[in-house]
């Protein structure tokens, strides 16, 4: 925590620190299991009910990335030019 104070942020908890870093693993596609395992959560449910709010952003990227497989964007391209 000697970050914290050399940068003059206060009101910063440990814990803090540690929601953070487990929703910016989560909002960059990092797989809940790993971030289960580097909190040292018991189980994957436990993980995923305390980060859900991270949830519905990912809910859209999931469905890009799967239109991105049904429609490769070479495809898209290549259509709207015809």
């Amino acid at each position: 925590m000697r970050l914290v104070r050399r940068s003059g942020l206060s009101g910063i908890r440990l814990h803090d620190a540690r929601h953070t870093h487990a929703s910016l693993m989560l909002k960059q596609g990092i797989h809940p299991k790993i971030v289960q395992e580097r909190l040292g959560h018991s189980s994957i449910q436990i993980t995923l009910d305390t980060y859900s709010h991270v949830a519905p952003g990912l809910q859209e990227a999931a469905a890009n990335k799967f239109d991105d497989i049904i429609i490769p964007k070479h495809e898209i391209s290549r259509s709207e030019k015809l």
